[in-house]
């Protein structure tokens, strides 16, 4: 383990054992300003652990931080929100997949997707008519993990 790490670690597990006053006055001191009204012993344990690791490792990355600015904003005006967003993939892109000695090989188009010469609406259309069984479609063609997969596991 670094040293980073180390010391990360040791003030990690010193935060739960710190009384309420005590949360309270080094959230003072990391923040500069008292904390936020009245919160849970909890809450100041999280959100000062929190700090104490983006401090040492990094805090969101700029695309992150534009996605909840822009949530929050949605939020506040009353729109519909997507918390999910679909993988966005360009037409012409072909998805190829492996399954039980065959291969399948998917077009995307504009709306939809073309696979052996007819079009369907979803990846998941394709990927029962391929395995004869329910599977996510995404995570059958490797755009995202499946049940029990790490992101670029292979399964077929």
């Amino acid at each position: 383990m670094s040293n980073t790490s180390t010391n990360v670690a040791q003030q990690l597990k010193r935060l739960p054992g710190m009384s309420a006053p005590e949360l309270r006055a080094l959230w003072r001191e990391t923040f500069g300003r008292p904390h936020p009204g009245y919160v849970h012993k909890d809450f100041l344990v999280r959100a000062l652990g929190y700090h104490i690791q983006e401090r040492a490792y990094g805090g969101l990355s700029p695309a992150t931080h534009r996605r909840l600015l822009k949530l929050a904003r949605d939020i506040e005006s009353g729109a519909k929100i997507a918390l999910f967003e679909a993988p966005k993939i360009k037409p012409g892109t072909r998805l190829v997949r492996g399954w039980r000695g065959d291969t399948h090989v998917v077009t995307v188009l504009e709306e939809g997707f073309e696979y052996r010469d007819k079009r369907y609406g979803s990846l998941s259309e394709i990927a029962r008519l391929v395995t004869g069984t329910r599977w996510s479609g995404p995570a059958f063609f490797g755009l995202k993990a499946g049940p029990g997969r790490s992101e670029g596991s292979k399964r077929g």
